[in-house]
Formats: C-alpha cells, sequence, structure tokens
C-alpha cells in the first residue's frame, strides 16, 4: 500500500474509525519524496536503532524500517495502533510503543529497545509539541544525530543567527547542545489536511560535550533572562533576571563584552554568552 496516498488510506482509517485531531497536531503526508528523503538523511542504516515519535499512519516509518537495524515508533494516539499494525506491521525490526514522549524515560527507552546500536532520531514531529520534544531530545544526549521535519518558522529559529529576528533563547539551546543544519523545505500540499504554514526538515548533530566551560543551568538563566524581555537593553533585562546582584554590576559586566551600554542580547553569539555567564558567576560568588 502507498502510505502517501490518502484514496487507499482513507478506508482503512473508516475501518478503525479514525479521525485527523486538531489537539494533537496530526497532519499526514502525501507527496512521497517527503518521507524518503527524511528517511535517506537521517543516517538510518546498519547498525543504527531509530527512534520515530509520531509514526501517524507509518509513511517514515515504512522508510526507517527499510534502512535501519531497529525502529522504535512511539505513538501517543492509540487511535492509530490497529492502523499501524495493518499499514507497517510486516516489519520485523519494528516496535510501536504506545505513549507520550514526554513521559518516556529516553535513557531507558534506548537502553533497552535499541541496545548495542547508534541511536538516532527521524521524525515528522506534531507541531504542537515541537521545542519541548528537541529540547527533550538534546538534552539528554544520548542520539547522534536528530533529523526531524518541523514547522519553518521553527526551522528558521532552530537555525538563526545573531541579529535576525528569528535568534532567540531556543536558538542558543540547539547551538549550544548541537551542530544545526537546515535540510530542506516542505510545502504544506504536502499534507493532508493541509496546514496553513509550510514546514521544513532539519538536522542536528548533537556535540559530544559542551562547547563552552561555563556552569550550563547559569548560561542558560542568563540566555532567558535576555530574552525575556527583548526591548529592553541586555543590562535592564539581566538586571530584572538577576535580582540578586547590583544593577551597576551588571552593567560592568555586560560592558565588558565591547557593545556598549545599548547593547541588546539579540546581538550575542553563544561564545559571548558564555563569556558574559563567566562574569555573571564571578559576581554571584
Amino acid at each position: 500500500m502507498n502510505l502517501t496516498d490518502m484514496s487507499a488510506l482513507r478506508p482503512l482509517m473508516e475501518k478503525h474509525g479514525f479521525r485527523f485531531s486538531k489537539a494533537l497536531g496530526q497532519n499526514f503526508l502525501i507527496a512521497p519524496w517527503v518521507p524518503e528523503d527524511i528517511a535517506a538523511a537521517s543516517g538510518a542504516g546498519e547498525g543504527i536503532g531509530c527512534l520515530e515519535i509520531g509514526p501517524g499512519v507509518g509513511c517514515l516509518t515504512k522508510e526507517l524500517c527499510r534502512r535501519a537495524d531497529k525502529v522504535i515508533s512511539v505513538e501517543l494516539d492509540e487511535r492509530l495502533l490497529p492502523v499501524l499494525g495493518e499499514t507497517v506491521g510486516e516489519f520485523s525490526n519494528l516496535e510501536i510503543v504506545p505513549g507520550d514522549i514526554m513521559a518516556l524515560d529516553l535513557e531507558r527507552l534506548v537502553g533497552e529497545k535499541l541496545s548495542g546500536l547508534e541511536p538516532i532520531v527521524a521524525a515528522n514531529l506534531p507541531y504542537n509539541i515541537t521545542t519541548p520534544v528537541i529540547t527533550k531530545l538534546l538534552t539528554c544526549r544520548l542520539f547522534r544525530s536528530i533529523t526531524v521535519m518541523v514547522q519553518k518558522e521553527v526551522a528558521d529559529r532552530i537555525c538563526a543567527g545573531p541579529g535576525t529576528g528569528q535568534y532567540g533563547a531556543f536558538t542558543l539551546l540547539c547551538d549550544y547542545y548541537a551542530g544545526r543544519e537546515k535540510l530542506f523545505a516542505v510545502p504544506s500540499a504536502c499534507f493532508e489536511p493541509r496546514p496553513k504554514v509550510d514546514s521544513a526538515v532539519v538536522r542536528l548533530t548533537p556535540r559530544p560535550s559542551p562547547p563552552f566551560p561555563c556552569d550550563e543551568a547559569l548560561l542558560f538563566r542568563t540566555v532567558r533572562g535576555a530574552f525575556n524581555q527583548r526591548r529592553k537593553t541586555l543590562s535592564n533585562a539581566l538586571a530584572s533576571a538577576f535580582p540578586e546582584l547590583g544593577k551597576g554590576d551588571i552593567s560592568a559586566a555586560v560592558e565588558g563584552l565591547g557593545g556598549g551600554p545599548n547593547l541588546r542580547g539579540e546581538v550575542l553569539s553563544l561564545a559571548e554568552f558564555a563569556r558574559l555567564t563567566e562574569e555573571i558567576e564571578k559576581l554571584i560568588k
């Protein structure tokens, strides 16, 4: 069965009483080249164990199973389980795990299900959980690569550079944990139901170790403080984020970056935020 052909899939979905759920962000692919290209870009192959999130009817699942040694697909919507049983039940290297990816212990899941394999992630992520899922996948530091389809707006945020409108705290989190690459665009016409926005596929390649030696928790407190009040200067934003420090000390630490008193957080690189964090850590101590 062509799993991107809705005319073929509708009778199967009706058979099992399935209807699309807006609440779960369900938009299924109807362009066969998309799952093929995602699977090819993911690095799935011999010796690879792949985690997929939100398999839907299984069009990407099928391509991953053809390449990887093992595929674990986590599906929240139990109505899709019997559908998946018919669309991808033929693959002996596939295990469907019912559940919420945000509630699962990824270290345990990978250790139990993908033992002896090099773990990667490949997924068409539901739009409504994109940011928290990517954050969880990065911070667990379990995967060799993470190749996901997301809204174009989110892809732009992930891959943005300093001084752009898309640049923000999430950009810096992704940059801290991984190399970032936008691979290709996926127009909204490739989905059913058709969403109002286009998508894009990005690949995140987790770093083997932190890129800077500063305190990680303090770094992200600094970053969040800088972007929580984007209209304020960096000094004023961080004075609100660090009420235990004097505004004069914060201003001196910021001006040490060489940008002057009107410097704003959105122009700082990750390396500059790391330098600023080290200065703030000295003040706290």
